[in-house]
């Protein structure tokens, strides 16, 4: 299981800018998750996705983020 989840939806073209920036940034594996697969995540993340969450920590990294925002981040260890 990855320590990483990407928290998005479907046709969401902010998402695919995310992955492309996670790429860019080259984040570890992550697994995706779409909200819209869950009443209680599109409450909590609906309108803020794309979202990445660390589950080591629940620490989460909201859209908009750049490769440097997200490599900063994830050097980040609370």
């Amino acid at each position: 299981m990855a320590e990483f989840v990407l928290y998005q939806r479907d046709y969401c073209h902010l998402c695919d800018q995310a992955l492309a920036v996670l790429a860019q940034a080259r984040a570890p594996d992550f697994d995706s998750v779409w909200v819209d697969d869950s009443a209680e995540l599109a409450a909590r993340y609906g309108t803020r996705v794309p979202v990445l969450r660390d589950l080591r920590n629940g620490r989460e990294l909201d859209w908009p983020f750049d490769a440097g925002q997200v490599s900063h981040w994830l050097a980040e260890v609370v």
